[in-house]
């Protein structure tokens, strides 16, 4: 719980830090890409920070590509 208090702290700095010139600029898209990718990072951090497991990407694109490799080396059997 305390790393995840911790976590929070240096999201609110980091905000505290970069979005007031993203608004002074009225850098709107900029400031929702930052917002979703630092909601994501802290979202991940959270997840590490209380021990949980986090799949990797690379087992999803082997779960959907596999599949299509197994077709076209049927095909060119």
């Amino acid at each position: 719980m305390l790393k995840s208090i911790g976590i929070l702290l240096i999201a609110a700095a980091i905000l505290w830090i970069e979005v007031p010139p993203l608004l002074k600029k009225k850098h709107k898209k900029e400031l929702l890409v930052f917002s979703i990718f630092l909601a994501i990072g802290i979202g991940l951090s959270i997840t590490l920070g209380l021990e949980k497991t986090i799949p990797n990407p690379l087992d999803l694109l082997t779960f959907v590509f596999k599949p299509l490799n197994d077709v076209i080396a049927l095909l060119l059997k």
